[in-house]
């Protein structure tokens, strides 16, 4: 197994992965799956500032987790919001948390106090894992995404990565740091 940087030529395992939360469940609050084309924007969109991995066995992508921004505006700089996805047989067996574990300590090395995770109600195994790495659940907004003939709630969780203090910079580019996976 191998955690490494995703890069473009992944994008069509990352959405083989992706496709089924989007075309069967309301995990993901997407109707139609991104093209390739798209997928890779959003890629390269966040890498630029923020790290996106993927978990490697036998040279298959099993999984891809990745940071962006959380809010817009400059005051929200310390903050950052992660997502993880994973193939079937890569569930519960660790992956998610090996993922977490080394996307938080980059976002810390980049000076992220705070990370959230947004979550549909939809995907209660997805709450009680943030919940068991230390997530709390920070606000919920009821009834807001609208999929397969069913209204789902949207839970935000929060984990302080860094202590709240006063900022000496913005945090900075992820590729601006001497990374080991």
């Amino acid at each position: 197994m191998a955690i490494r940087k995703a890069t473009v030529r992944d994008v069509p395992a990352m959405l083989a992965i992706y496709d089924p939360f989007v075309r069967d469940t309301a995990v993901s609050f997407e109707y139609e799956t991104p093209t390739e084309e798209e997928f890779a924007r959003r890629l390269t969109e966040h890498i630029a500032v923020y790290p996106w991995l993927v978990w490697e066995e036998d040279g298959r992508v099993l999984g891809y987790a990745y940071a962006g921004r959380a809010f817009e505006r400059a005051a929200y700089a310390w903050n950052a919001e992660i997502s993880c996805y994973l193939a079937e047989e890569a569930r519960g067996k660790g992956v998610g948390r090996q993922l977490y574990a080394v996307i938080e300590d980059i976002l810390r090395r980049q000076g992220v106090r705070k990370v959230y995770a947004v979550v549909t109600s939809a995907n209660e195994p997805s709450i009680a894992f943030h919940k068991a790495i230390g997530y709390r659940e920070a606000l919920t907004y009821f009834d807001v995404g609208f999929k397969h003939g069913k209204w789902y709630d949207v839970v935000w969780l929060e984990k302080q990565l860094l202590p709240l203090g006063e900022p000496d910079r913005f945090p900075i580019p992820w590729e601006e740091l001497e990374i080991s996976y």
